[in-house]
């Protein structure tokens, strides 16, 4: 009872607002009918069909809104025609004599049978009802949004009519007020003719304002300015907590809705790319049984292609670990499909190391046959797909940045979806050593791979011997050639040292240098230090090695060995390896 009598007090405030101007007209025109054959019927007509459309908009989504379109259209086409006839018929015949005359029927005084003239009026009721948008207001959006959560019911229905019915009240109010008024002008002026004529330019009036959408634009921003602060005070005094509300399923409130007829659901301009693949074909599932684009239906969705020792792929996964946490409890999901680039990335405890290791908590399948990787058609590492919660891929990017495009992206779809509590702001993650971001302006030098098969810029004096023993020498290699020293077998990606005291020179110029290296076969550590133009690398040392230049593989993954603390320049590096057995793969460079 007490939600339906602040209903109610909330639809006597709309004589108040500014929202109710459009429809004013409307009522006025209906002067000097009897109450219970003109007014009562007009005004039971509106209530009625305002609560019925608005408990299909609020439960029923777009259809019932798209449906209401029509009826919109058709009571406009209506009172046009009756704003005509008030205002001239001759004008009126001149468009369509058989149409005005219904009109003229509308809101003729002299009739036969009253009840013909309750009729006509409720059928204007009705028309009303269908145009009338009133503005959203803390109890009409405690309505509305109990509605919403509760479904068509009675009580919704009892709601929406009540607060139809307190705004009929105070209209009923302002036309036997209004009504003297025009009658006692009528008598003491003689201007019948001219009153009529006003009021018909005033219903003409009232649905242009309808017909451009200023009843739920301008007017509905002044008439929230001018009535929130009643409205609010009435909950308070009556000790209504919206959010006591929403938790007992009765209301909610936080959403202050401009009007059940009006929403329209958010749709992204995101366009639909194709339908989302399966995910199925993963050897192994880690963080998570195994998932499915079907199973994830109305869900946001980003599959992220990575793999471990790419440091394209270090360097987007703050991101993604901190959307994967922010944007958890708002619907989406982050599935990581790790493709292995190497045959020691295929290795289940190297990529459940490395899971660990990134402190990721999300999904991660792990795609060693490539049968996810061939269904989305991807050909990068790094690779983010979006699917909306139809399961459509609506958004793409390779490579690193456009973060904030991203996740732009990503609260788009899930706005589309139905989360109203998205964060405005991009995320910062906090990166450290190789997962920070390159120093893009003084990058000179770029991905370089050691194993015969992918490698350039080869300049030791011997040529390479693949998949063969053999001793290499360097002396002095050019900007961003390489060479090897010592006893080494290159196969077609990596390549192995035989003897103790091999190294690997390298002359590069960019802030960072990343070298992906493991310990072989047997799995012993391998010590190594490392050196830049003769020195120990001091304040330019990697995150993996000491200010000396001292570092240990102890398992296959992508090693940071130097980070330069000043300006960047060409320089020399050299690393030497005081054990045998290790393998080399590739330099990267930030």
């Amino acid at each position: 009872m007490a939600l339906l009598a602040i209903a109610y007090l909330g639809g006597v405030l709309t004589i108040l607002s500014p929202c109710i101007l459009p429809i004013l007209p409307f009522v006025f025109a209906r002067t000097g009918q009897p109450f219970l054959r003109g007014t009562l019927p007009m005004l039971t007509g509106m209530a009625c069909t305002f609560a019925l459309v608005a408990t299909l908009a609020a439960v029923g989504g777009s259809w019932a809104i798209q449906a209401n379109e029509f009826g919109r259209l058709a009571a406009i086409a209506l009172l046009a025609i009756f704003g005509l006839s008030l205002l001239s018929p001759r004008l009126a015949s001149a468009i369509t004599l058989p149409i005005v005359d219904f009109g003229n029927r509308l809101h003729s005084t002299s009739t036969t049978s009253g009840r013909s003239t309750a009729a006509r009026s409720l059928i204007l009721g009705v028309a009303t009802g269908l145009l009338w948008a009133p503005c959203a207001g803390p109890i009409l959006g405690l309505v509305l949004t109990g509605a919403a959560l509760q479904g068509a019911n009675a009580e919704t229905t009892l709601l929406l009519l009540a607060y139809a019915g307190g705004a009929a009240t105070s209209l009923a109010g302002a036309l036997l007020v209004g009504g003297r008024l025009l009658a006692g002008m009528k008598r003491s002026l003689g201007i019948s003719a001219r009153i009529r004529q006003g009021l018909g330019i005033a219903v003409l009036a009232g649905v242009g304002v309808i017909a451009l959408g200023l009843d739920t634009g301008l007017l509905a921003r002044l008439s929230y300015a001018g009535t929130v602060s009643i409205e609010q005070a009435i909950l308070d005094r009556l000790h209504v907590d919206p959010r006591t509300a929403m938790a007992s399923g009765l209301a909610g409130s936080g959403m202050l809705i401009a009007s059940a007829k009006a929403q329209t659901p958010f749709r992204s301009t995101l366009p639909i790319e194709s339908k989302a693949p399966s995910l199925d074909g993963a050897v192994a599932w880690l963080n998570s049984p195994a998932l499915d684009t079907e199973q994830l239906r109305g869900k946001v969705v980003l599959v992220d292609f990575w793999t471990y020792s790419c440091i394209n792929c270090i360097r987007t996964t703050p991101y993604v670990r901190a959307w994967a946490e922010r944007y958890k409890d708002e619907g989406l999901v982050v599935v990581g499909v790790h493709a292995p680039e190497f045959a020691f990335e295929k290795k289940l405890d190297n990529v459940r190391q490395a899971v660990e290791d990134f402190g990721i908590a999300y999904p991660v399948a792990v795609d060693n046959d490539y049968r996810i990787w061939r269904a989305f058609g991807n050909s990068y590492w790094p690779a983010f797909y979006l699917i909306d919660a139809r399961g459509q891929i609506r958004y793409h990017h390779f490579g690193e940045g456009n973060y904030r495009q991203t996740e732009q992206a990503i609260q788009d779809l899930l706005r589309e979806a139905g989360s109203d509590k998205l964060a405005k702001e991009a995320v910062a993650p906090t990166a450290k050593g190789a997962e920070a971001s390159p120093d893009l302006s003084n990058l000179g030098s770029q991905e370089t791979y050691l194993g015969y098969g992918r490698a350039d810029n080869f300049a030791s004096a011997e040529r390479v011997s693949p998949d063969a023993t053999r001793d290499y020498s360097v002396a002095d290699p050019g900007l961003n050639q390489w060479g090897l020293s010592g006893t080494w077998t290159v196969g077609a990606e990596r390549a192995v040292l035989d003897k103790a005291g091999g190294g690997i020179t390298y002359r590069f110029s960019a802030r960072d240098l990343h070298l992906v290296l493991g310990p072989g076969a047997a799995g012993k550590p391998v010590r190594f230090q490392v050196s830049v133009d003769g020195k120990a690398p001091g304040p330019d040392h990697g995150a993996d090695i000491d200010a000396q230049g001292n570092g240990l593989v102890a398992e296959t993954r992508l090693y940071q060995l130097l980070r330069q603390s000043g300006g960047v320049a060409a320089r020399t590096f050299e690393v030497r390896f005081l054990d045998p057995g290790v393998e080399a793969y590739a330099f990267t460079f930030g």
